[in-house]
């Protein structure tokens, strides 16, 4: 067994964001490996030519059945098992989604090999990484064996415009499916959160933790959001003090973002919050304490006082 397949996620009339990232991810591992990379979309339509003139890839599997029309786990399942058991690779990437995770585990059960979830880092070997305990450990795992490697990768984690551009060639795949094995019906798609802001498409983020000190301080960090053309966002103590709506709060529990710019204003950088940013580009941080941890994970780091040095931004940023 060899290559790299990634299997592409819609959502809409489009890709879901983590898919892009997913491709990012394997056609990495396939460059380490000295592989192939392929990618597989179920029933995508026009998104199928649209993946195979644009990004690198040895080959774009379409897969059909009037089955797979509606989604459902069980026509999923075997129709990825049929066609992993056709095409032969070494490993399976998925994007981390709530799809995914009603599938996969039921995929790698009938394959007979475990599934490495949630992977923030892929390293030499390769040796997969996943946080336990909401990011304060790492874990690395191997795979062992003969069988297809199954990796499913977290948002964030890998960025979705460092896909490489290429073109590849399409190959249709009808999988066996009996009717009477799709034992569950469609319901109205789930909506993965119903919220008026996505921090996770948002290109520059301006993020507020509780050195702000108190509510009626925001006003000012909501004016150099404004000034920078940023999206607002905050750490949890904010959130959990109602100071913002809770859509607005970056963290392991709390949304994922991979802005280009995260510019964290008094945020100390617990590891809960460091979980939901780890994927920005370019990390800003201002803080009075020099010790504190957002320090060691960012590419600027200004230390003194935010009452003093935020208003200066943007008295700056509204000049030019």
């Amino acid at each position: 067994m060899s290559g790299v397949l990634v299997v592409m996620e819609q959502k809409g009339s489009g890709w879901h964001r983590i898919s892009l990232e997913a491709l990012a991810a394997g056609q990495k591992l396939a460059a380490a490996l000295g592989v192939g990379c392929s990618a597989v979309v179920v029933e995508g339509g026009e998104l199928v030519s649209e993946l195979a003139s644009a990004k690198k890839v040895e080959a774009v599997w379409s897969v059909k059945h009037p089955l797979l029309g509606a989604y459902s786990a069980d026509g999923w399942v075997a129709a990825l098992q049929q066609l992993i058991a056709e095409v032969k690779p070494g490993y399976v990437v998925f994007p981390h989604t709530y799809q995914v995770r009603d599938y996969a585990p039921g995929l790698a059960t009938r394959l007979g090999e475990v599934l490495i979830s949630d992977v923030t880092a892929i390293g030499d070997g390769p040796v997969f990484t996943r946080q336990w305990m909401q990011g304060k450990l790492n874990a690395e795992y191997t795979h062992k064996g003969d069988g297809v490697c199954l990796v499913s990768v977290q948002a964030g984690s890998f960025r979705a415009d460092e896909v490489v551009a290429g073109a590849g060639e399409v190959k249709e795949f009808v999988p066996a499916i009996d009717a009477a094995a799709i034992r569950t019906k469609a319901g109205e798609a789930f909506r993965e959160a119903a919220q008026t802001v996505d921090l996770s498409a948002a290109q520059v983020i301006v993020s507020v933790g509780r050195g702000i000190g108190e509510q009626g301080n925001l006003a000012m960090v909501e004016e150099l959001a404004a000034a920078m053309g940023a999206e607002l966002a905050a750490s949890r103590p904010i959130c959990d003090a109602g100071w913002l709506p809770m859509e607005r709060q970056v963290g392991s529990s709390g949304q994922t973002v991979a802005p280009k710019v995260y510019l964290a204003v008094g945020i100390s950088g617990a590891i809960q919050h460091l979980v939901g940013m780890k994927g920005a580009k370019t990390v800003i941080a201002i803080n009075k304490d020099e010790a504190a941890p957002i320090f060691e994970i960012a590419d600027v780091g200004v230390v003194g006082d935010l009452f003093e040095i935020v208003p200066a931004l943007v008295k700056a940023l509204q000049a030019g």
